[in-house]
């Protein structure tokens, strides 16, 4: 009889990982639940326990791990995640883009921390709660990344950066799964959080004030300039450039007779540039920082659907390598508010080719 393959669950609280554990029971691998500690509340201005990843998180993690006989750990990696996703997050910002922290999350933390922890523990698998898909495709001597089923679920996205080595020792057991039925189970299993709704913010900034965490993150305060329009004429004062995003209506604090966006954020000049909706839209961009899943590089152009933001929809385009480490895209439709800081990720069908940051 073969050794039952060991599988260490990564357990936020919320129903989708606890489900995820469950289905790894039912499937007869030998099992921990796990929890990371990322970060400490009084670090992220938050005096209650009222974050994702919070205690009450966590002793509802441990509760659904021990109500079906698994072992549960807590793992602090709070310097990790200040290092890697806080102070990236904060970077971003300061640099004049708009960072993804779900994307640097599982790459820095749960798919290099957490798996470097497994194979200290002499695990097979991490185990995520992600609306996602490995295969393995004997053709391309491959792992593949897929997206979800339920579309609507899909976090494909956000995962874009697993490597081969990484994807060999993953499993997402959701992935086969809607949202619906797992709700579904974890009513039918009398799960504590069966009923907890999907957290919405970034975890470590639970109020949404992200110019707030960053004042006191960095410890300054960032003055006030010029909103300006695509001439150079004055509209009226910001309120501290990292306050403003691209593609931005609402908040602006200007009475205008006509509707204008944030179309640009002049770093040097501390100037919000405000323009018309069509100044939104842009065929092209540039992306670094790559990894691809589906092939070793890119050496000649590829035509894929491309996705610049998580909730937005795919559109077709043509990828060409420029460097080294630098990707062209361009698509064969204008797309909306293509923001430096985001990543662009492309895919074939279901199948995940690969991604990148936006630079340009």
């Amino acid at each position: 009889m073969s050794e039952k393959k060991k599988a260490m669950i990564a357990m936020s609280g919320g129903v989708d990982s606890s489900v995820a554990a469950y289905l790894m029971t039912q499937a007869g691998y030998d099992c921990i639940g796990v929890n990371m500690k990322l970060y400490r509340n009084e670090d992220i201005g938050m005096e209650k326990e009222k974050t994702c990843c919070s205690l009450e998180d966590a002793q509802a993690a441990g509760g659904v791990a021990r109500s079906f006989g698994m072992p549960f750990y807590v793992f602090n990696f709070t310097d990790d995640f200040e290092k890697e996703v806080i102070k990236r997050f904060v970077d971003t910002y300061i640099e004049g883009g708009t960072p993804n922290p779900c994307i640097e999350c599982n790459r820095y933390m749960k798919f290099q921390r957490l798996m470097q922890r497994m194979y200290e523990l002499s695990f097979d698998y991490i185990v995520t709660g992600h609306y996602a898909r490995v295969a393995y495709d004997e053709g391309r001597g491959r792992y593949l990344l897929k997206k979800g089923v339920d579309a609507s679920k899909d976090q494909s996205y956000v995962l874009y950066n697993l490597t081969q080595e990484q994807l060999s020792h993953t499993l997402f057991p959701l992935g086969e799964y809607h949202k619906t039925q797992i709700r579904d189970i974890a009513q039918r299993e009398g799960f504590v959080n069966a009923d907890k709704p999907d957290s919405q913010d970034i975890c470590f900034v639970p109020d949404g004030d992200y110019a707030r965490f960053i004042e006191e993150y960095c410890k300054k305060s960032f003055p006030e300039g010029n909103f300006v329009n695509e001439e150079g004429e004055v509209l009226g004062r910001h309120k501290g450039i990292i306050r403003y995003t691209i593609g931005q209506r609402r908040g602006l604090g200007l009475a205008l007779p006509e509707s204008l966006y944030v179309c640009e954020k002049r770093m040097d000049a501390n100037e919000v540039v405000l323009g018309k909706n069509e100044r939104l839209f842009h065929d092209t961009l540039e992306a670094s920082d790559l990894n691809w899943i589906a092939f070793e590089d890119v050496t000649e152009q590829i035509r894929c659907k491309a996705k610049i933001r998580y909730k937005q929809k795919e559109a077709d385009a043509v990828v060409e390598k420029t460097g080294e480490d630098r990707v062209r895209v361009k698509f064969d439709e204008p797309q909306r508010g293509i923001t430096k800081g985001q990543a662009v990720v492309f895919y074939d069908g279901d199948i995940v080719l690969g991604g990148g940051k936006i630079i340009n």
